[in-house]
């Protein structure tokens, strides 16, 4: 289990890290002007996989499950290029989870290959407020599960 080991032990290049899974179809919009898939085109890939992890285990916490959420951080280390046509698939996995924040792994894969990984911070968020807010016991219990 992954919340065992401390984040050096864990090589996030491997797709059985991940818990959680969307695939994504490569379109030719998403290229460059080299033929590669755009830094952007990544990015929304990653944010798909986010949405994804969401509406898998956050619909029975929230109608709108998109909101009361706030990314405070989001890092990408691009580790190959993608080309046309294809298609992706992006891991995602609850690393750890704090008092008002969780922090998310991701991984991007091609042919089983790791192309991309990303860490993003998520803070819950008081939209009345515009602060930051206690993870409360119920999605602290959905993260915890989702961990596992």
């Amino acid at each position: 289990m992954i919340k065992d080991r401390t984040k050096a032990e864990v090589n996030f290049k491997i797709r059985g890290v991940y818990t959680d899974w969307v695939t994504n179809n490569i379109r030719y919009s998403d290229l460059d002007p080299n033929g590669h898939v755009n830094n952007g085109a990544i990015n929304a890939f990653f944010e798909d996989g986010r949405v994804q992890f969401r509406a898998d285990h956050l619909s029975g916490y929230s109608e709108d499950i998109l909101a009361g959420f706030v990314l405070v951080k989001f890092s990408v280390e691009y580790l190959r290029a993608l080309k046309y046509p294809g298609s992706v698939e992006v891991g995602t996995l609850v690393l750890n989870i704090g008092r008002t924040s969780y922090l998310l792994k991701q991984g991007l894969f091609c042919d089983n290959e790791c192309m991309a990984s990303a860490e993003v911070v998520t803070v819950c968020f008081n939209k009345e407020t515009q602060r930051a807010e206690l993870i409360d016991d119920d999605l602290r219990e959905i993260l915890e599960k989702a961990q596992k």
